[in-house]
């Protein structure tokens, strides 16, 4: 699929999507399916890339370089529920001198997001096959004044909690909105962070998510769901 040249052309991608099946979309773009995720955790976020026309592939720039615009795809439940944290880049636990929230990945990455909902259990939280899950109704989203006053604290508190190597103390607890938790294929994968004496260790990498609140809040404002339903 070629790049989008407009945020419009991409949002009307997107919007030609909602309601399709994976196994539909699949199927248009000739792409094999697999039967699970348990094995392709990311398969439905590089199905969506290739459909939508996104060029950044690994490289550390937004999915969309030209639009600035990242794509995240969300797993929901009928009732417009997020199932789970959102993954947004990987933590760095070196090299954090001059780092501060203006430059830091974790704005870049945030500042322009498409959020593409994918229905994955049914009204019972039964799971829904991969093939049968639906694409919602995709929104692009950019922080508030408010949202970002959040983010930047929560990257802050995470981020001096870091440096002053308290990495290994972190959980789920710290942060209003955002979380740091292991990020690793395996428990074999490790990474360089020091400790409160500055002395080097390995550890496992870490990685920034969003809290669920956080995400169901921008579903409902933007979404018009109610939270009460």
């Amino acid at each position: 699929m070629n790049i989008p040249a407009s945020e419009q052309e991409l949002l009307e991608r997107v919007h030609s999507l909602a309601g399709l099946t994976l196994a539909e979309v699949a199927d248009d773009a000739k792409i094999e399916m697999p039967v699970d995720l348990k094995r392709n955790k990311g398969w439905v976020g590089l199905l969506l890339e290739h459909v939508l026309g996104a060029s950044a592939s690994s490289r550390p720039e937004p999915d969309f370089p030209t639009l600035g615009i990242e794509l995240k795809t969300l797993p929901i439940n009928c009732q417009g529920k997020p199932l789970e944290t959102t993954f947004v880049c990987v933590a760095p636990l070196t090299g954090l001198v001059g780092v501060n929230w203006q430059n830091c990945w974790l704005k870049q990455k945030l500042s322009k997001v498409l959020w593409v909902p994918i229905i994955c259990n049914t009204p019972e939280e039964k799971k829904i096959p991969l093939a049968e899950r639906r694409i919602g109704s995709a929104f692009l989203w950019s922080p508030s004044v408010e949202e970002e006053q959040l983010l930047a604290m929560d990257w802050q508190e995470l981020t001096d909690m870091i440096v002053l190597g308290d990495v290994e103390n972190i959980h789920g607890k710290h942060g209003q909105v955002l979380q740091l938790r292991p990020k690793a294929a395996n428990a074999k994968a490790k990474t360089q962070a020091y400790n409160r004496h500055g002395k080097p260790f390995m550890t496992l990498p870490r990685g920034f998510y969003l809290k669920i609140p956080f995400t169901q809040a921008l579903l409902n404002k933007n979404l018009r769901i109610n939270d009460g339903a």
